[in-house]
């Protein structure tokens, strides 16, 4: 595989200058370990067959190269299994839009089975899919789907490679996908209720061709302690470490992995401070932070947090996950710090993000739909909380002050990237009155002037032997 990857590394220069085409097989945004190692080994796998269409095969991580050393389970499995980091391919390095447009590319999406959408211009482009998530795509007879609700997607590639190319699965490709397995099956443990029979057949299976593959237990126990290392970690790295983001229409949110305790995550100094930031400088309306730890047995204990500075998005998002029943998370409200919060334990700790997610997604179809049908109301209770300099800064109550409003709210706000303010807040139109054509004030307030006011107290000093008129010179 190291042969191929520096082919790889090399080609993503070559694809910009040539006229050949690329079939990209792309992971998931999050880039965890099983999205990665399911690019590499399904890409290798079609290299090693032609099943690239004829074109140059080229596993693409799905962010950028300077993310990457957040991702330590990754890093520690690619160096244990003798693959080298500056061969890999990320998306910051290859323009895929620049490559569809000129109509030279092909996509393969492994561990997701809908694009982002900032990605979907390049739908067109997808021919193949092999996914474990629920499947949103609709189907399409010039794209093959493969979905299955497995515990890890690495599963679904090993077996299509051991039963189309097995001498294609040799030892480096074996212990890559063995590692992901894995980790995503949280060690083959029932209690973590990710595990599925074909998961265990597919270890197994590794294991029996392979027998010195590293001890599972062992294997799982580091590639576990990496990746929840968060020591040295900001509070934007920890949920950069492991997101994935959902939008429709105007509004995004971010939901994060944290592998630690909400309490622990909660007494971070400045937490507040740095998920307004967090917002602010990513776009996201609000962010639902998953903490995950387990105990002894492999069994795993969640929390959950959801954080806005819009009391609407906090409120609307907590809703819909309280009154989620496929599957329902069984939320039990804590006692949060701060009021930007919503705390909760989530008492069916079976309820991965994976399936969340679908959760998350149904709501913000709804939630895009009533601002279409309600000719997107105007809901801006947060307002005194925005500062349009786009600095947090802090409020009265010494909270940070941030708006988190979508991107069009955004716009609607402070016109177009370019502009300043002056187009959205000029002083509105005098109102007509309902009995008489025109207004009295259509033309502006009168102009007064200093001895204007000086002649009027004069006369107001005056008593009875004054002027009794009381309205200003320029009012008659």
């Amino acid at each position: 595989m190291e042969v191929f990857l520096q082919r790889c590394s090399a080609a993503k220069k070559v694809c910009l200058e040539d006229s050949s085409g690329v079939h990209v097989v792309l992971g998931n945004e999050a880039c965890d370990l099983d999205s990665m190692v399911s690019s590499l080994a399904f890409a290798y796998f079609l290299s090693r067959t032609s099943g690239g269409l004829g074109k140059t095969v080229v596993p693409v991580l799905n962010i950028r190269r300077a993310e990457f050393p957040l991702r330590s389970d990754n890093v520690l499995l690619l160096k244990e299994s003798g693959v080298p980091l500056e061969v890999l391919v990320f998306r910051d390095e290859v323009d895929l839009a620049g490559l569809h447009k000129a109509k030279r590319l092909a996509l393969t999406l492994v561990d997701h089975n809908v694009l982002s959408s900032a990605d979907r211009e390049l739908e067109e482009a997808v021919v193949e899919v092999i996914d474990h998530h629920h499947l949103e795509r609709t189907p399409s007879p010039s794209c093959s789907v493969t979905v299955e609700t497995v515990g890890s997607c690495a599963t679904l590639v090993t077996e299509r490679i051991h039963h189309k190319a097995p001498e294609v699965l040799d030892r480096q490709v074996a212990q890559l996908l063995y590692g992901a397995i894995l980790l995503d099956c949280v060690n083959m443990s029932p209690e973590a209720g990710k595990v599925t029979p074909k998961d265990r057949q597919v270890a197994c299976l590794l294991e029996s061709r392979f027998s010195d593959l590293p001890p599972r237990g062992a294997l799982f126990q580091s590639l576990q302690s990496a990746k929840f290392d968060v020591s040295g970690l900001s509070t934007e790295q920890i949920l950069l470490k492991d997101m994935k983001v959902v939008s429709c229409g105007d509004l995004t949110l971010a939901i994060s992995a944290v592998y630690m305790t909400l309490d622990m995550f909660l007494q971070r100094r400045s937490i507040l401070q740095e998920l307004c930031e967090f917002c602010h400088k990513h776009g996201f309306g609000a962010v639902v932070a998953m903490t995950i730890s387990f105990n002894e047995q492999c069994e795993p204990h969640r929390q959950l947090a959801v954080y806005s500075s819009s009391t609407l998005y906090r409120e609307q998002v907590s809703h819909a996950l309280e009154k989620a029943r496929n599957p329902s998370l069984s939320l039990s409200p804590m006692s949060s710090p701060y009021n930007d919060i919503r705390s909760y334990l989530q008492g069916n700790a079976l309820a991965t993000r994976k399936k969340v997610l679908p959760v998350l997604k149904d709501f913000l179809k709804e939630w895009n739909l009533k601002q279409v049908h309600c000719g997107e109301a105007e809901d801006f209770e947060e307002l005194d909380n925005f500062d349009p300099t786009g600095s947090p800064g802090m409020d009265v109550d010494n909270r940070p002050r941030c708006f988190s409003a979508s991107r069009h709210h955004r716009r609607r706000l402070l016109g177009s990237e370019d502009s300043g303010m002056e187009d959205d807040f000029q002083v509105p139109a005098t109102p007509m009155n309902s009995l008489v054509e025109g207004c009295p004030l259509d033309d502006g307030l009168p102009r007064i002037s200093a001895e204007a006011i000086l002649e009027k107290f004069s006369h107001l000093g005056g008593g009875a032997e004054g002027n009794t008129d009381d309205s200003w010179p320029g009012e008659q």
